[in-house]
């Protein structure tokens, strides 16, 4: 049965959209990256926050927003959540009291040892057996669709 729908799916595949194969892909990186996650106690929606911060440590609240796209608010309510957890510290800057900078604690840099490998197998589980160049071309046209897009909003279309 596995198989059937393997078939299936790969027939129905070659005539999607392009935005339904993203979505599914999408979704299933994304389970397999929670699940991963969860092994680690680690909340989904803190590993952006995360990964922003093992590069950029000490950014504002409002570039970690900005970086991650999504609303302040979002932005404010999981670093609450990630501070609780001790991952996090959030200090106002003496200069200016109403910018807050976020730094990770030790606990919080220390995540990156575990998760990153774990992220990385969700990638190579994902693209085994498809030969580099191709997933060099994928990279690319990848890349191109999400300039295109951003080019397209910019213009208003």
């Amino acid at each position: 049965m596995g198989a059937a729908k393997s078939t299936t799916r790969k027939q129905a595949g070659a005539d999607e959209r392009i935005a339904h194969l993203v979505k599914d892909a999408y979704r299933g990186l994304s389970k397999a990256l929670q699940i991963r996650l969860k092994e680690h106690d680690v909340m989904y929606g803190h590993w952006t926050f995360l990964r922003i911060l093992w590069q950029t440590d000490g950014i504002t609240q409002r570039q970690l927003s900005e970086q991650a796209g999504v609303m302040e608010p979002t932005t404010f309510a999981a670093l609450q959540s990630m501070e609780k957890l001790g991952y996090v510290t959030r200090q106002k800057m003496p200069d200016n009291r109403k910018q807050v900078r976020v730094f990770l604690t030790p606990k919080g840099a220390a995540l990156r040892a575990v998760l990153v490998p774990a992220a990385e197998e969700v990638n190579d589980i994902a693209l085994a057996d498809i030969p580099v160049k191709d997933v060099t071309l994928l990279r690319k046209t990848l890349v191109a669709i999400i300039e295109n897009l951003a080019r397209a909003e910019l213009v208003g279309r």
